[in-house]
């Protein structure tokens, strides 16, 4: 391995200075404190997990924070950060907040997490959202969800909560509701949790959230003011109502023509659709097997087909049989942890040992806040995989709460938490011990019984 001051050898290379690569680097510089362990990225600045807090077995909760790699050789001395790939960054000139200080009208376009966190968070600025599902955050949530959820897109102050609302029905047909297939449909955020945190995303008008959604559509074409004229073409004004086709008088710097047959002017596109596995520069002269969904397949070790190469976070494809309880998603959460495992996993490796898989790939458990809720997604919480067999109970409070449980053959197989319900530790151990529930029925989410002290 090559440095910029000439040759570097080590027992242990590390490339990508995202959450995966550093964890699992720190991990190794603690295992081998007297080995030099190299991490390799493109970027002068790393991202550093911080304030990390144990919620439950499985949930966990973190800061992400874009620190210079100086401070991670600092906090481990035997790490050597090879900086390579980039010409420039200009981290100080906060382009996106310069931009939407100036702007009435951006178009977002994607369904996932960073979209989700987007829409909700920009004030002052029209927006037009544009998804290709036929509810918001379908990467998270079913349209039920997606529902209880959408009045804080346009609710000035607090909502008063109305009487609870339980329902228990099934799923018809094969069609499998809620998580989409195809590859690029599994691909989840790139920027981490609270990545708005202390970001001023405010635009010219004085309103709060203006959000226009399109759905099942895409961008079909980009147009730049010149163009659009030359087209003579017409775009549309921010919509009043579902009915509104109103021309738009003003002439804006870009133009997105969406699948739809519908055409908005911008100051500008956030384009929010997901993350790509980044292998290319490992496939040249490289015969890596090579996942469905892109990534470098990796077997229950973090090994890839690969000789001595282990593989973690994004660009990895879990090809190990899981959990029946997890699956694989590209979020901070599990690139931390498969960071730290792969970590472990080098470690026994090149000692020679034997290693048990991380208790963190026996549920999925993923805790973040979209629109100011607080929201946790445990095991098969869209019955991702599970077909028509299974059922839901739902327990809704308008403004409040919501709560949807998937159930199998009496045993609970995932869950969505929306809002302070404090259930995540009591579902997260009915999922984890598969205990038969039948008896229970909808009483599961009775709120006349306190469920917490009933199964804790």
């Amino acid at each position: 391995m090559a440095g910029p001051g000439g040759a570097a050898r080590g027992r242990f290379a590390v490339v990508g200075g995202g959450i995966a690569g550093v964890t699992c680097a720190e991990k190794l510089a603690a295992e081998f404190p007297s080995e030099d362990i190299f991490l390799v990225t493109a970027s002068p600045v790393i991202k550093a997990v911080t304030n990390f807090k144990q919620v439950s077995k499985t949930l966990e909760e973190f800061d992400v924070e874009e620190q210079p790699s100086s401070l991670l050789e600092k906090r481990y001395p035997n790490i050597r950060v090879i900086q390579s790939g980039v010409k420039q960054l200009k981290s100080d000139e906060h382009a996106f907040q310069k931009n939407l200080a100036h702007a009435e009208r951006i178009v977002v376009v994607g369904n996932g997490g960073i979209a989700l966190e987007l829409v909700y968070e920009i004030q002052g600025c029209e927006v037009i959202w544009a998804i290709k599902d036929k509810a918001i955050g379908n990467t998270f949530f079913d349209a039920g969800a997606a529902e209880f959820l959408l009045p804080k897109l346009t609710a000035e102050g607090q909502e008063t909560p109305i009487e609870c609302k339980r329902t228990k029905y099934t799923v018809e047909g094969s069609e499998e509701k809620g998580r989409p297939t195809g590859a690029s449909d599994k691909l989840g955020s790139a920027l981490g949790p609270d990545w708005h945190e202390g970001l001023h995303l405010k635009g010219t008008k004085e309103f709060s959230h203006k959000v226009h959604i399109e759905i099942l559509c895409e961008v079909k074409k980009i147009h730049l003011q010149q163009e659009f004229i030359q087209l003579q073409w017409t775009s549309l004004t921010f919509p009043k109502g579902e009915k509104n086709v109103e021309a738009d008088e003003v002439l804006w710097p870009v133009y997105v023509e969406l699948t739809n047959g519908k055409i908005y002017g911008c100051n500008f596109i956030v384009s929010a659709t997901g993350v790509v596995p980044n292998v290319e520069p490992f496939l040249d002269g490289n015969n890596f097997a090579v996942g469905e969904d892109g990534g470098l397949k990796v077997d229950k070790h973090m090994h890839t087909s690969l000789p001595d190469v282990f593989a973690a976070g994004d660009i990895c494809t879990a090809a190990w049989e899981p959990s029946p309880v997890w699956h694989q998603m590209r979020l901070w959460t599990q690139a931390r942890q498969m960071g730290w495992y792969a970590a472990k996993c080098m470690a026994a490796d090149a000692l020679g040992e034997s290693i048990e898989m991380d208790f963190s790939f026996e549920l999925f458990a993923h805790i973040t806040k979209f629109f100011n809720y607080k929201v946790v997604v445990l095991g098969r919480y869209n019955a991702q995989g599970l077909g028509s067999d299974h059922e839901l109970i739902l327990r809704c409070t308008k403004g409040h709460e919501y709560v949807k449980v998937v159930m199998q053959n009496g045993r609970m197989m995932g869950a969505v938490l929306i809002g302070e319900t404090d259930l995540e530790e009591t579902f997260e151990n009915l999922i984890l011990n598969q205990m038969d529930l039948s008896a229970y029925g909808e009483d599961l989410l009775n709120t006349d019984i306190d469920i917490e002290d009933y199964f804790d």
